[in-house]
C-alpha cells in the first residue's frame, strides 16, 4: 500500500482547524489516518505539532529530515508570521507534491492577519509569491474549517489529483456556490421578510448575514454531525470563507451593501 506523507506545519493561529479535522465523522480521523482512503493508497501523517507524541529534538528531526523524502504534502494551519517560522515553512514549499492552506488564516490572513497586524502574519500564497515559489496551492479557509472540506481534499488529491479549483484556489467542490443559494431562510429574503431580532422568523440579512456574499456548501453540509449551521442555529452567516474576513466584513451585525 502506498502511503502519501502529510507535514501538517502551523503558523500563528488557535489550532482550531486541527480541533475541527480531529471531529471527522465520515471519515473519521482513525480512518483518515490508518485506513486506505482509495485502494491501495493511505495517508501517513509524519508531523503535526499538536498531536504528535514525539517532541523537541526528535520531532524538530522529521521536518529537517523532509527534503531527502520529497513529494510529500505540506498543509499549514495558521497565517506565517515574519521571520523565522514563515522561513522553515517556504524552505519545506519546493520538496512537497502541494500545499494545502487549511482554515482562513492560511488562506488569506484571517484573524491572525487582522489589523493591527503587529506579527506581519500573511498567507501561504502571499508568502510563496514574494519567494517567487511555484507550487500547487489549495486554499481551504474557514474559521474553522469544516472536516469534510480536508478529508475530501485529501481523498481526491490521492484518487484524481489536485480537484478543480475557483479564482482563489478554493476547491470548487466545497466552494462553488453561495451560501444564500442554498439557506433555509431563503424564502423569507425572496418575500422580503427580515428579522429584526435574532429569535425571530425571517431572513438574517438586516442583522448582518453574509450568506449573499459567501462561497460555501454550509447549508446543505452542515456541522457537528449534521446537526446544524449558523444560520440554522439562529446567528448570521459572518463570511467566514471569504478573503475580506474579518476585517472586510465588520461589524458582523450591520447589513451588506449588495451592489445592484
Amino acid at each position: 500500500m502506498d502511503a502519501v506523507n502529510v507535514i501538517w506545519y502551523q503558523g500563528a493561529g488557535c489550532s482550531g482547524c486541527s480541533v475541527s479535522v480531529l471531529n471527522s465523522v465520515s471519515p473519521d480521523i482513525k480512518e483518515i489516518l490508518l485506513a486506505e482512503l482509495v485502494p491501495g493508497k493511505s495517508v501517513n501523517l509524519i508531523f503535526h505539532p499538536t498531536v504528535m507524541a514525539a517532541g523537541g529534538e526528535l520531532a524538530a528531526k522529521v521536518l529537517r529530515d523532509a527534503p531527502q523524502k520529497p513529494g510529500y504534502v505540506l498543509v499549514l494551519e495558521g497565517a506565517l508570521p515574519a521571520g523565522e517560522i514563515g522561513e522553515k515553512f517556504c524552505g519545506l514549499v519546493p520538496d512537497s507534491m502541494a500545499v494545502i492552506a487549511l482554515g482562513s488564516c492560511a488562506s488569506f490572513g484571517g484573524i491572525s492577519g487582522g489589523s493591527p497586524n503587529p506579527a506581519g502574519c500573511c498567507p501561504a500564497g502571499e508568502c510563496l509569491k514574494k519567494r517567487k515559489i511555484e507550487k500547487p496551492l489549495i486554499d481551504i479557509p474557514g474559521c474553522p474549517s469544516h472536516p469534510d472540506w480536508f478529508a475530501g481534499t485529501v481523498f481526491h488529491i490521492l484518487y484524481k489529483g489536485i480537484p478543480e479549483l475557483d479564482a482563489l484556489s478554493r476547491p470548487k467542490l466545497f466552494y462553488g456556490g453561495l451560501v444564500h443559494e442554498n439557506c433555509e431562510r431563503r424564502p423569507y429574503f425572496d418575500k422580503g421578510k427580515f428579522a429584526k431580532h435574532f429569535t425571530d422568523e425571517g431572513c438574517l440579512f438586516e442583522l448582518g448575514c453574509k450568506g449573499p456574499y459567501t462561497n460555501a456548501d454550509c447549508p446543505i453540509r452542515s456541522w457537528n454531525n449534521k446537526m446544524n449551521w449558523c444560520v440554522q442555529n439562529g446567528h448570521p452567516c459572518i463570511g467566514c470563507t471569504e478573503p475580506e474576513f474579518p476585517d472586510g466584513l465588520i461589524p458582523f451585525y450591520k447589513p451588506l451593501k449588495l451592489k445592484k
